[in-house]
């Protein structure tokens, strides 16, 4: 059973600001708004160049720990979840490849059963809906236009789990399926796309809310020609997936992409394939074979990246060392942006009195020290 506990004299991040020499109380596994009892209470006294954020939360990530989230067994996904919870993420949403439709239904029936007890925070289905042209680690012969019955079907399998859809909108079906997982309540994410700036235009005033991993598996922006990533960035509705691991992209492609989408419209996310937290060597992403090396996923034919090894607290130290944003605004890009997008801010995303106790606990040069997840230490700060 979690026991009431209080985190004192770190940096504490809230909603409203840095707090120095902060304190949060932890009263079961939520936050709580005053101390309890000193007879029923652990003090954890941190030193005050350190930090206590929020729980990340990753709306894109396909395993780690050397586990698939994309096939493998129940055991599997509770591995790479748990290797991801060791690195603060402690609200994950697991993401799929393309497949057969059902056997993305049959898998839809697995992850929804995690999702329903709370180890997951819902479905992400990435393909098959998505454009040949920029297909990367998906498997061309098993692409389909979106077709609304097929994306309806995979949301009736996942039982109410299906949290995003990435989707080349430009396809026959296209819009008419964005319409139909907003009218759901359903994020339509615009990604593996060869659209126009038009089209990707059409597809947000359709109802699409988020950018899978901008600049990633689309055309590149372009002076005359400006296509999906200049309508993107420029509208407000729009939430961007950034992969900051240093791999994805250039500093100066970050630098351009937050400053104009800022830090109320970015999601950090890792989209980690199996090797996250694990390793290099040769694994299976769907039916296509990656070699990881130096950290680096790449499809062993063809040699197109495959997914991250990243770790949000990879990319949370990044973001402040070396790309130079502030604590606070990669707090909002990292926990309480992706948390309001997947309709879960009123448990996660902040800490604030009543929501979930899950919180990161980073040293003065922004390593993980220790991990929180409902009351309960999965890494004990030390």
């Amino acid at each position: 059973m979690a026991t009431s506990k209080i985190l004192a004299g770190a940096q504490v991040v809230l909603p409203t600001g840095t707090v120095p020499g902060g304190r949060v109380i932890v009263d079961g596994t939520r936050v709580a708004g005053s101390a309890p009892g000193p007879a029923e209470t652990e003090v954890v006294d941190l030193p005050a160049d350190h930090w206590v954020v929020p729980g990340f939360v990753d709306i894109h990530n396909h395993g780690g720990g050397g586990a698939s989230f994309t096939c493998g067994t129940v055991d599997d996904v509770l591995k790479g979840i748990h290797t991801h919870r060791l690195h603060g993420t402690t609200t994950v949403v697991a993401s799929t490849v393309t497949g057969e439709m059902d056997f993305l239904a049959q898998r839809a029936g697995v992850l929804s059963e995690l999702a329903e007890q709370g180890d997951l925070a819902g479905i992400h289905f990435e393909g098959p809906f998505i454009s040949p042209c920029r297909k990367g680690a998906h498997s061309e012969a098993l692409l389909r236009d979106p077709d609304p019955a097929d994306v309806r079907k995979l949301m009736d399998a996942a039982r109410g789990q299906a949290k995003m859809f990435t989707l080349a909108t430009e396809l026959p079906g296209g819009i008419d399926s964005v319409r139909l997982l907003a009218e759901h309540g359903v994020i339509a994410a615009i990604g593996h796309t060869d659209a126009s700036y038009e089209q990707t235009v059409e597809a947000i005033d359709a109802g699409a809310t988020v950018a899978t991993h901008l600049y990633n598996a689309m055309p590149g922006l372009g002076h005359r020609e400006p296509g999906p990533i200049a309508a993107l960035l420029e509208d407000e509705r729009i939430t961007v997936e950034l992969i900051n691991d240093g791999t994805h992209l250039h500093p100066a492609s970050f630098e351009l992409a937050f400053h104009h989408a800022g830090a109320a419209r970015t999601a950090l996310i890792t989209d980690a394939m199996d090797a996250a937290g694990f390793g290099d060597g040769r694994y299976m992403l769907g039916p296509l074979e990656v070699e990881v090396k130096d950290s680096v996923a790449r499809l062993v034919e063809g040699g197109s990246i495959a997914g991250s090894t990243l770790t949000l607290d990879r990319a949370f130290k990044r973001s402040v060392t070396v790309d130079g944003l502030s604590v606070d605004d990669v707090v909002r890009a990292i926990s309480a942006n992706p948390a309001r997008l997947l309709g879960m801010y009123d448990k996660v995303g902040s800490l604030e009195p009543g929501k979930d106790a899950d919180l990161v606990v980073l040293d003065a040069e922004f390593a993980l020290k220790g991990v929180m997840r409902k009351g309960e230490w999965v890494v004990t700060p030390n």
